[in-house]
């Protein structure tokens, strides 16, 4: 890979015009080397990013001055400069380019801009008695994955359902080491009690070879076996197992019907689909694995001021699929602008083929068909809400005379108990409505805090926030700037809040303080300003509504925060502090000692007979507990 150059080799870029003349000098100085330009304004800000086969042919075509879209007209009169960098392949250009638009977000470029991860169910595979749960993230722990399926829902009613069907433990390995006894889950019969002997361990392996099949899509043989045992069962009169068996029969029944559209002639595949509208689009994926539908989710690309479907998909299935294995075969509504590359790209990644396809007929056709008609419905419903929301932020503006309608609105709010794991929660909406991905959690670390002092856990969190915006991004060029802050509380907060903002010499964003109001009671809200007397709005206002519903959406997340958080500590133990012993080490300690008390008292011999504790880490261990007592 070569390096940068900007402008042409004999003369620099900020010596020549704007537009297509720009753009006709630079060609001169390029090749026909495969590569990756930026287009830059005035500012030099990068408008866009792209990826050509040939650099000078690619790059040629925008010094013509006539016949361009409207969006790419805007463009070239709008560059100033470009970059060139030169790739050995045109793959490598492609992944360089998606690289690029990740990092720099042009504003001409399609930009996915929901990069969550999706849930897995796994089936461990470093233990004697596997554990089915979710996953989410890195495939790095041992086992066999199943997935993606849409969302954590999906995910858990389909693990609800299996539980009946499998009895596989859910348990954590710690937990499953510690048990005396069964717990409710067997009780309930959900699980086969491998923890307290229950089962033997080669019933128990027959078992996760049966949920392994069904997840593979082999439910055929599962369902017989399941019927011929309840058979048999009848016949020797246990009628009591015969009823279990039954009832596992049900369940799994259940969990294909839960499932959705079940296609016959597609084993694995992933159906994304396209719809433009009122320039937005709506991409919808629907997961086809072992010939179940795992659920389906949307994602709204910023279409980069006027990109076609083709160019969408194309640069949506190089982001989607950063990071994530795709499938065997890809489904499309449309076909992409290069389909070759794209293939070997992704490809390139799985470690084998991908096939993209765009079927005409029959039930790949009648899948493409549902995905579709959902990108047109969602995209519909989300085109409503937004008007709803842009009204409400106009309504939000007039009733605090703000200058304008805030495009995005950070609210704060703490939740701990008696001071204990506290922890301050943000979340954020805009004019697309809550922006989750955008979400921040603080932990509260001041010392000198009086236990259950807001006012001082409001001005940690604040102080953080800003103090990071300013290093960060001191001229305030990026979206991450707040427009208007709401805070959870009265007087006090306001004050709180108005004391840091000064401070950090950030006077101009405005802030508003809510209160429960008369009696707590919801609906009697009153708003605090700093300098201005304390309003209400009136009951029924719709703008009161949707503070209301920012508001909770806020408490609700430091909630839920505050509560991992207690949840975390209740399980913590000595042996989170040392160095070196990670999570696998932790068990298997826990495992052969029985407690952390326990591991405190170890000698060193005893420490190394443990698997993966090393003479080094064994007297690592042993100083931290010493040196502690």
């Amino acid at each position: 890979m070569q390096d940068e150059h900007p402008g042409t080799p004999d003369q620099p870029a900020e010596d020549l015009a704007t537009g297509h003349g720009l753009i006709a000098r630079l060609v001169r100085g390029l090749d026909s080397s495969p590569g990756v330009y930026r287009m830059l304004n005035a500012a030099n800000e990068v408008l866009y990013v792209g990826k050509a086969r040939n650099l000078k042919a690619r790059v040629s075509n925008y010094a013509r001055p006539s016949g361009h879209s409207g969006r790419i007209a805007r463009m070239i009169d709008e560059t100033a400069s470009m970059m060139f960098l030169t790739t050995r392949t045109e793959v490598e250009a492609l992944l360089l380019e998606q690289n690029l638009i990740k990092q720099l977000k042009p504003r001409y470029n399609v930009l996915m801009r929901d990069d969550k991860s999706f849930p897995n169910i796994l089936i461990t595979g470093d233990h004697a008695f596997p554990q089915i749960t979710k996953h989410r993230g890195k495939r790095s722990a041992p086992g066999h994955y199943f997935g993606p399926f849409a969302s954590a829902g999906a995910v858990n009613r389909t693990l609800s359902q299996l539980q009946k069907v499998f009895l596989l433990r859910n348990c954590s390995d710690a937990m499953f080491s510690s048990r005396s006894r069964p717990c409710l889950l067997h009780q309930i019969r959900r699980c086969s009690a491998p923890c307290t002997g229950e089962i033997s361990e080669t019933d128990y392996a027959d078992l996760v070879q049966d949920a392994r099949r069904f997840l593979e899509g082999r439910t055929t043989h599962v369902q017989a076996e399941l019927a011929a045992q309840m058979q048999s069962a009848s016949e020797q009169m246990e009628f009591e197992r015969a009823a279990a068996l039954r009832d596992r029969i049900r369940a799994l029944t259940n969990v294909q019907q839960t499932q959705g559209i079940n296609p016959r002639g597609v084993a694995e595949a992933d159906v994304v689909a396209v719809h433009l509208q009122g320039g937005q689009a709506c991409v919808q994926v629907f997961f086809i694995r072992a010939h179940q539908s795992w659920g389906n989710s949307d994602f709204y690309p910023r279409t980069g001021a006027g990109a076609e479907e083709p160019e969408i998909l194309q640069a949506f299935l190089a982001q989607f699929y950063d990071g994530k294995e795709p499938p065997r075969l890809i489904l499309l509504s449309h076909q992409v602008e290069d389909p070759d590359l794209l293939g070997q790209l992704l490809g390139d990644r799985a470690g084998r083929k991908v096939e993209l396809a765009v079927p005409q007929r029959g039930e790949k056709a009648e899948l493409v068909e549902n995905a579709l008609r959902n990108a047109k419905e969602s995209l519909g419903r989300r085109l409503a809400e937004n008007t709803a929301q842009a009204k409400l932020l106009d309504g939000l503006a007039e009733a605090f005379g703000l200058e304008a309608p805030p495009k995005r609105i950070e609210v704060y709010d703490n939740s701990h108990i008696m001071g204990t794991n506290a922890v301050g929660g943000m979340i954020v909406a805009g004019p697309d409505g809550l922006m989750k991905g955008e979400y921040r959690k603080f932990n509260i670390k001041g010392e000198g805090l009086t236990p259950g002092d807001d006012f001082a856990m409001m001005k940690e969190v604040l102080t953080r926030r800003f103090e990071r915006l300013l290093k960060e991004d001191p001229d305030r060029a990026s979206p991450s700037w707040p427009d208007l802050l709401l805070i959870d509380g009265g007087a006090g907060q306001v004050s709180a809040v108005r004391e840091v903002m000064e401070g950090l010499g950030v006077e101009d964003i405005p802030f508003i303080g809510v209160a429960k109001g008369v009696d707590r009671d919801h609906g009697k809200e009153e708003f605090h300003r700093p300098g201005q007397p304390v309003m209400a709005l009136p009951r029924n206002h719709p703008v009161l509504y949707f503070i209301q519903r920012l508001r909770d959406e806020a408490h609700r997340f430091a909630i839920g925060t505050h509560r991992a958080k207690r949840a975390k500590a209740m399980t913590a133990t000595p042996l989170d502090e040392v160095p070196g012993v990670g999570a696998a080490r932790k068990r298997a300690l826990l495992a052969h000692f029985g407690s952390a008390k326990a591991v405190s008292r170890a000698g060193l011999s005893d420490l190394m007979a443990v698997d993966g504790i090393s003479e080094a880490l064994a007297q690592t261990i042993h100083d931290f507990f010493n040196q502690r007592g």
